[in-house]
């Protein structure tokens, strides 16, 4: 190539690069403007993000008393039979429920059985001697003693009328005839009879006489009669008494040997759970062998160690909220039922007793135990919903959004105690403040929100 072709062609990239250069500036500033241009509309039109809201409340906050415990049953029984003997049967296991008088377990019967048939029989021999003893007397059975009904003395009585009787007839005899000795006697003195005639009337007198001594005699034998006869009769009603007596104590052997067949049945003396079973069939038990062990855990106790100071403000009836840790997210509801009047010199504490329903069992004893008990008095809280408090994992921090004037506003806060779907915050809100419930993690310090 020559030099004036090599200028020419100089000359011709020359033009093009004028005319390229200008163009690419003003495609570039194009650009830029349209840029621009988009940023400006992002900024003008912010984002609004839609919140619920609620108003932060003002709560009474009783004062409380935080303390530990252990769960206790209410009840334990080490169950032991009443009677001695091997062991037959054991019908219960660790763990299973059994109700009051449920059998628990069995002691071999055969001698109580024994003995129980020979009480019965002595019952059936009191009872004959009852009835050959009523038979004496003549009575029926279940008969009503009346001395004047007995055979005997109906008899000697019967005699002593008609002794007495004769007595009469002959006291009247010897009136007659004493009448007529007399009579003759001074007519033998005058002379109008003879003395042969007085000596008849004289003799019947005597006679009289002897008779009526005889009467009377006769009469009193009939009366120790009569009183032997009763007498008797008294004897023999003693000897029902007797007999009857001795029904009602070979009753009395009947009931006991019925009450040794019955104790050798063991029985639950309270609903419970077992909790132990240290003895199996064919072992030897006495009544001072446990069978089985029992515990009553509804309601259950709770056994409270509270410090000497605040021992004045708890008294019966007092109201206790427990909780385990086998149940986190649960709380149980207690009753104060004694308060220890002895204080620990150790611990400077008293044990205190709570009653805890426990119908599903699931407080068990032995638990470990976080109590509160309400006191008198008590300050005023701020409480919000809980779900206007954000837990930020990054800074481990709670955090609430305060609307002000259609704006939130970020506050960082302390929580404190939850109850009824309620927080409080100790601090960081003020009582009727407004905060966000609900898009928490949309949220940011001077975010725009609707409702």
């Amino acid at each position: 190539m020559n030099f004036v072709n090599f200028g020419r062609v100089k000359a011709v990239r020359l033009f093009l690069l004028t005319l390229i250069i200008p163009a690419l500036f003003a495609a570039c500033g194009s650009s830029e403007s349209k840029t621009r241009d988009v940023n400006v509309n992002v900024t003008t039109q912010e984002q609004v993000v839609t919140v619920t809201q609620a108003k932060a409340e003002s709560r009474q906050i009783p004062s409380v008393i935080q303390a530990t415990g252990s769960m206790v049953a209410d009840e334990t029984s080490s169950v032991a039979p009443k009677t001695a003997g091997k062991v037959v049967n054991v019908s219960v296991n660790v763990g299973q429920f059994v109700s009051q008088g449920a059998v628990i377990a069995k002691i071999d019967d055969k001698d109580a059985l024994l003995q129980l048939a020979q009480a019965r029989a002595g019952v059936t021999q009191a009872l004959a001697g009852v009835r050959q003893a009523e038979a004496r007397l003549g009575l029926s059975s279940g008969g009503t003693f009346t001395a004047s009904t007995i055979p005997e003395v109906r008899a000697a009585g019967a005699n002593i009328e008609q002794l007495q009787a004769e007595l009469r007839q002959a006291e009247v005899n010897l009136r007659q005839a004493e009448v007529n000795e007399k009579r003759y006697r001074e007519l033998v003195e005058t002379g109008d009879v003879p003395t042969i005639t007085y000596e008849q009337y004289r003799t019947a007198r005597d006679a009289a006489r002897t008779a009526r001594d005889t009467a009377v005699a006769r009469l009193n034998s009939g009366k120790q009669q009569l009183e032997s006869a009763l007498n008797t009769a008294r004897q023999n009603n003693e000897a029902i008494k007797g007999a009857q007596a001795n029904v009602v104590a070979a009753r009395t052997q009947v009931g006991t040997a019925e009450q040794a067949v019955a104790d050798t049945i063991v029985r639950a003396p309270f609903s419970g759970y077992i909790s132990a079973r240290p003895i199996a069939p064919g072992e030897y038990a006495t009544s001072a062998t446990p069978i089985a062990t029992i515990v009553r855990t509804n309601p259950i106790k709770v056994e409270i160690q509270i410090a000497e100071s605040d021992i004045p403000y708890i008294g019966l009836g007092r109201g206790v909220a427990i909780q385990v840790d086998a149940y986190k997210d649960r709380s149980f509801g207690a009753v104060v039922t004694a308060v220890n009047p002895s204080i620990d010199p150790n611990s400077r504490s008293a044990i205190v007793e709570a009653q805890v329903e426990n119908n599903d069992n699931a407080l068990r004893t032995g638990m470990f135990a976080t109590v509160k008990i309400t006191r008198d008095g008590g300050s005023l809280g701020v409480f919000v919903p809980k779900e206007a408090v954000l837990n930020d994992q990054a800074t481990q921090s709670q955090r609430i959004f305060v609307i002000v004037e259609g704006v939130a506003k970020l506050r960082t806060v302390q929580i404190g105690t939850e109850e009824s779907g309620m927080i409080q915050i100790l601090n960081g809100i003020a009582a009727d403040e407004m905060v966000a419930t609900s898009n928490l993690e949309q949220l940011y310090e001077g975010a725009r929100v609707s409702f």
